[in-house]
């Protein structure tokens, strides 16, 4: 007969990680909520990406990470798949997901034995750097029609154009 374990010793090793958690988003300054026991919501500052809110649920086997990155693209849907699935490889512990509407994510996992401060700030690192550095791009690949959009309606109305900049050579060829 297989023996068990005690039956408090997963409730204590969930417990230790979360609050190993815990305290290591507050040691490395992150922004977050714990809406429920073993859920965390944190929010890490970017430039292009001025805001990526990451979700961490720790697990019985791991920690999982879930990071918002775009909702469904508007168009070139195609273009935009190929293009996450061509730069999945290229960001080590995190990979391009997108979820049943369609929007795109940055889904990542670290098994409860690697849970770390240093682990979790280098996965959080990589989910910041890979969300801010892939957003213009998957904006312009996705949204490329709306930008243009809302580049000519705040012409129109005289308002700044300041967080489109980005886009300037979408709107003029010369650019």
């Amino acid at each position: 007969m297989p023996q068990s374990r005690p039956p408090d010793q997963g409730a204590s090793t969930h417990a230790r990680l979360v609050a190993q958690v815990s305290s290591a988003l507050s040691d490395l300054g992150v922004e977050f909520e714990q809406p429920q026991e073993g859920t965390f919501v944190a929010v890490l500052p970017g430039e292009r990406k001025l805001r990526t809110t990451v979700s961490l649920l720790v697990g019985e086997h791991s920690l999982t990470v879930n990071a918002f990155v775009v909702r469904r693209p508007d168009e070139n849907l195609e273009a935009c798949y190929r293009w996450l699935l061509q730069h999945n490889a290229k960001h080590p512990g995190v990979a391009f997901g997108v979820d049943p509407l369609g929007d795109v994510y940055l889904v990542g996992q670290l098994p409860v034995a690697a849970v770390s401060p240093d682990a979790l700030d280098a996965l959080l690192g990589r989910v910041l750097d890979t969300a801010d550095t892939s957003f213009n791009t998957l904006l312009e690949l996705g949204f490329s029609s709306s930008i243009r959009r809302e580049w000519a309606w705040r012409v129109s109305r005289g308002e700044s154009l300041a967080n489109l900049a980005a886009f300037t050579h979408l709107i003029d060829p010369d650019v």
